[in-house]
């Protein structure tokens, strides 16, 4: 199965330990965001004192002591007025944390973001029109990875999956998309 590629960069190969390319938020998205969130609102920085925030800009936890901020973020809205597709009901948006002075995004790393023996995930799954398409429920195993790539694998079977939501389940949070 074939890595997944962000509409606005060169396709890039998965990082070792994974067959799928976990995507953070745009750049551009992040500068939009700083400024007003989806909702309207003005984004509001913190010091994040005690660290552990999943941050979506660079797909890893905040430190004690970074600039952080909590907005309003819309991803498939986004996505879909990408291909000017209309979701209707399923656009949803929702917290995600972002670092509130801008940073260099994700490390190249082994392993999917946010990813630890016992966590549970929701892989939500959309087609072309931005219409949920499926979903599943995932208890991650001691190898976290391999329990991802069997249900993303899972999902790209179907044709009509044009991308998959990772979500957390205790708080329904999205953390990041990984697209076909």
């Amino acid at each position: 199965m074939p890595a997944a590629t962000s509409a606005t960069s060169v396709p890039e190969p998965p990082s070792a330990g994974r067959r799928y390319r976990p995507l953070p938020v745009d750049p551009g998205v992040l500068a939009a965001l700083r400024a007003g969130d989806d909702a309207g609102h003005p984004c509001r920085p913190f010091t994040d004192d005690e660290g552990g925030a999943p941050l979506r800009c660079c797909l890893r936890r905040s430190r004690p002591g970074e600039r952080i901020a909590l907005v309003s973020y819309a991803p498939l809205r986004r996505w879909a007025a990408e291909r000017g597709a209309e979701p209707g009901a399923y656009d949803e948006q929702g917290p995600v944390f972002i670092h509130a002075d801008g940073c260099d995004g994700p490390a190249d790393g082994d392993g999917y973001p946010f990813a630890r023996p016992g966590v549970l995930r929701t892989l939500r799954r959309y087609n072309q029109e931005g219409r949920i398409a499926g979903g599943r429920l995932l208890e991650l195993s001691a190898a976290p990875d391999g329990g991802f790539d069997a249900a993303l694998d899972e999902a790209f079977t179907d044709p009509a999956v044009a991308l998959v939501h990772i979500r957390a389940v205790e708080y329904g949070c999205f953390l990041y998309e990984i697209r076909r």
